[in-house]
């Protein structure tokens, strides 16, 4: 690939051009000929006036419907930070990195032990969010355990809003809670039109694998569409369970739920800013779990990642998790793998950095370690500039054989262009030694603690969170 300064960047395609087209042409045909299920009955009406065919709840897509809302889709979404001013251009291979949402569990900073996560928790990985470099959006990695469980999401978008200045991608456990969150991220902004015009939010929400479009997160999809906001729908199914245990039919299922959801949207308010992507993890017939970390996962993310170039979609991607039960040497290895495959492909909306223990536990350590990853690997995928200054051709000229480059006007004006590490260790063994010996887990652990005892994100102001506090109380009582 060439962007636009010349540079030859390096990217992946895991699909072919011909096995992309027959991948959409055979995603039409199970919308047309097998449908989906569609549990929401206003949702039924909508698809039945654009010319769908109703089955009580079965609903048959016709091709031409779905080239439609293809079409009618933004091919760039633009989130903004917290105060208005433009962040990501989720678009092409521009690759953006977040953490992940509503885990249940954390590992204790102190203890080192596994524990339910709590509401400072989620305040926590905000903050850490806001003070790592090159992390540029956060979920709130989290299901706090101290609050009301059944207004716990709009507990954790108070968290975030108030220790993050970064875009912010949320979840929702019902419609009357995404409403009070959707008033409360309008207050921040300034206003309806004001979020609308910047928005700062992102909606995450799913259909249910195989094949349906459950009647709470189609509500939710409908609700963002009308306000004109930011929505990622993205299946999450796994391969041998909730879909086809084979890749290419996992991704013609999952494609055509996603697309489905598109075509509702777009019915709704034609040129919904929706965010592409999905999952296909497999199940480990032997653990029975879903794996994170398998190579399969990552093959079908990629090849997703293909359909939403192929589409010219903004797209949802996976990066920084593993299977690991802590924060280890396997924790590293797979989160490493991740980042390179996901920058490689180009995703747009990377998340689930700092997931471990199949999706179900945050690690603090491993999103500061992911953090230090992926600025390595933006190093390797900004290319090689090469041109008259670059290719030092008067300076090789200049030193010439058995000369010395050290104290030259040349390294230092570009040295600094090279990527320094901020938690790897580049210290000889004797120097190591006199520091401590410290391994990467305890360097990180030490990051972490530095990053929250000292960073603090511009705060709200008063009236604002007084208000913001208002919203929360009314709806938990």
């Amino acid at each position: 690939m060439r962007d636009k300064h010349g540079l030859n960047i390096p990217r992946l395609s895991i699909l072919s051009p011909e096995k992309l087209e027959l991948i959409h042409l055979s995603t039409l045909e199970v919308l047309r000929r097998t449908g989906i299920l569609v549990k929401e009955p206003r949702a039924l009406e909508i698809l039945k006036e654009a010319g769908c065919l109703i089955d009580g709840e079965r609903v048959r897509i016709p091709a031409q419907l779905v080239e439609w809302a293809l079409e009618k889709t933004p091919p760039r979404v633009t989130m903004c930070d917290r105060a208005g001013r433009p962040a990501m251009y989720l678009e092409k291979n521009n690759t953006y990195f977040g953490t992940g949402s509503d885990t249940p569990y954390i590992i204790d900073l102190d203890t080192g032990g596994r524990r339910n996560t709590v509401l400072a928790d989620i305040e926590n990985v905000s903050r850490l969010v806001d003070g790592l470099e090159d992390l540029s959006f956060a979920m709130c990695s989290g299901i706090a355990s101290d609050v009301n469980p059944q207004v716990s999401d709009i507990y954790h978008f108070e968290a975030m809003v108030g220790n993050t200045e970064k875009p912010i991608v949320f979840t929702s456990w019902r419609m009357e809670n995404l409403e009070a969150i959707i008033t409360m991220a309008e207050e921040v902004a300034g206003g309806t039109e004001s979020l609308r015009m910047n928005p700062f939010i992102a909606l995450y929400t799913e259909p249910i694998s195989p094949l349906t479009l459950a009647r709470e997160s189609t509500q939710k999809l409908m609700y963002l569409a009308e306000k004109g906001l930011p929505v990622v729908f993205a299946p999450g199914l796994m391969t041998g369970g909730t879909g086809p245990s084979t890749l290419a039919g996992g991704i013609i299922q999952g494609n055509a739920e996603a697309l489905a959801g598109f075509v509702l949207a777009n019915l709704v308010r034609p040129g919904t800013p929706l965010i592409y992507g999905g999952s296909g993890e497999p199940m480990d017939m032997a653990a029975m779990v879903m794996s994170y970390a398998a190579p399969e996962s990552m093959m079908v993310v990629s090849a997703l990642t293909d359909l939403a170039r192929y589409y010219r979609l903004p797209v949802f991607s996976y990066a920084g998790c593993s299977d690991s039960n802590l924060y280890d040497q396997q924790a590293s290895l797979e989160s490493a793998v991740w980042i390179l495959l996901s920058s490689l492909s180009g995703g747009n909306l990377v998340h689930d950095v700092g997931y471990i223990n199949n999706g179900l536990t945050t690690s603090l350590e491993q999103l500061a370690v992911s953090d230090e990853v992926i600025g390595m690997v933006r190093r390797i995928t900004g290319g090689i500039e090469v041109n008259e200054e670059t290719m030092a051709l008067s300076l090789i000229e200049k030193i010439g054989p058995g000369g010395e480059y050290l104290t030259s006007d040349h390294t230092l004006q570009h040295f600094r262009e090279n990527w320094f590490p901020r938690l790897i260790s580049r210290l000889p063994y004797e120097k190591w030694v006199q520091a401590g010996k410290k391994d990467l887990g305890t360097r990180a652990k030490e990051r972490v603690r530095h990053i929250l005892k000292h960073h603090r994100p511009r705060p709200l102001d008063d009236r604002l969170k007084a208000e913001l506090r208002k919203i929360v109380r009314a709806k938990d009582r």
